[in-house]
């Protein structure tokens, strides 16, 4: 059932932070709880019996495995939409520089910022790296704007879009299952973003979309009790959501156990005419976290997790070596992963709390959007 034998659970806890294990933190994770959760990762809305038949397992014992992943806060799952009706969401990358001393107050007062799917401190040429989700153009230079440019701390912010979206991390896998139970558990494709077209989502859509970021694996009669609905309303409107790709599900596991203890972000230059042949071979590398197309100088953008950091420069050789007309112009390695798909961590990738993926909305920003075309109505 398991891959070939060195990724055992001892090879995927090398590299446990020592802090971490000095200060009391449970034993590193045992081959079930990689099964477990490469189980969770493939169909992340699977009965806990059908869950157990595949790992062998009784139904009680994969869900107290389960439970007992998350209250350590090693494994989490995450549910978000950005369904904003018949148009595709703006997905936005931005760089912030931060004054000295000013980088962890910057990230402590963005963290609940809803819009934000991730937050990175990283090395090199930006502080941070943001991942944010906008329902159009305008309200991504709001934001950037009236929000990031006026905080305390913040230098200077970069922007770019994504044309594109070629991979996120809801596909990856640990890949600890054998390719037959990987197809009994592989029924739930989640999108890698949802499809153009979507009707936009009503209040109790919204309530609902809420309540499964917290836990999408209640039943449906709890999701309708606390909704005030009947069951049938909410199997309905999930069954909605389902045919039309408006959800994505995730199901995480903290970097420092994952055996892919390194992130790495790469900015690079792509022929135009090569992209599309370029991306579809990136987005099956077992490394891939994330693929997008970017309006910027630098048109394509890759994440990467890795075992080493040694691994970078043998990683950036067989790119080289696979793609020579793809040119990697700048890298970044990040030091602390500080949200991830709408879910806060700590510095070693475990789970503190989530805040439900929802577009920004702030209405002092309103007000300085509208004093500042106040006064461009006035000729001076």
């Amino acid at each position: 059932m398991s891959r070939s034998t060195h990724e055992s659970a001892g090879h995927e806890s090398a590299g446990l932070p020592e802090r971490l294990l000095r200060t009391g933190q449970p034993e590193p994770l045992d081959e079930l709880d990689y099964l477990l959760i490469t189980a969770l990762q493939t169909s992340p809305r699977a009965e806990w019996a059908q869950i157990g038949k595949v790992l062998r397992v009784d139904a009680s014992t994969a869900a107290r495995r389960w439970n007992r992943l998350t209250e350590a806060g090693h494994a989490w799952l995450s549910c978000y939409t950005v369904a904003v009706g018949p148009t595709v969401p703006i997905i936005a990358f931005i760089e912030v520089d931060c004054a000295a001393g000013a980088l962890h107050d910057v990230a402590a007062e963005i963290a609940d910022d809803p819009h934000l799917i991730t937050i990175e401190h990283v090395t090199g040429a930006r502080d941070l790296v943001l991942t944010a989700a906008f329902p159009d153009l305008a309200m991504l230079a709001r934001y950037v704007g009236f929000r990031l440019g006026r905080l305390p701390g913040v230098s200077a912010t970069r922007s770019q879009t994504a044309t594109a979206v070629h991979t996120e991390g809801s596909r990856w896998r640990l890949d600890r299952l054998d390719p037959d139970s990987q197809d009994l558990l592989a029924k739930d494709r989640t999108p890698v973003m949802p499809r153009r077209g979507l009707p936009a989502p009503d209040a109790l859509d919204t309530r609902l979309y809420l309540l499964l970021s917290e836990d999408f694996r209640q039943p449906a009669a709890r999701l309708a009790e606390r909704l005030g609905v009947s069951p049938t309303t909410v199997r309905r409107r999930l069954d909605r959501m389902h045919r039309q790709d408006a959800l994505i599900y995730r199901c995480e596991v903290a970097r420092y156990l994952s055996g892919w203890p390194i992130s790495v972000t790469l900015w690079g230059i792509a022929p135009a005419g090569e992209t599309a042949r370029i991306t579809a071979q990136l987005i099956r590398m077992r490394e891939t976290r994330l693929c997008a197309s970017l309006t910027g100088p630098h048109n394509l953008m890759l994440t990467v997790w890795l075992r080493s950091a040694e691994d970078i420069g043998a990683f950036e050789a067989r790119l080289a070596e696979r793609f020579p007309e793809f040119t990697v112009a700048d890298r970044a390695v990040a030091l602390w992963q500080l949200k991830i798909a709408g879910h806060v961590l700590d510095p070693g990738g475990r789970h503190i709390r989530g805040v439900p993926v929802t577009f920004w909305e702030d209405p002092g920003a309103d007000r300085a959007e509208d004093a500042l075309l106040e006064r461009l109505r006035v000729p001076r």
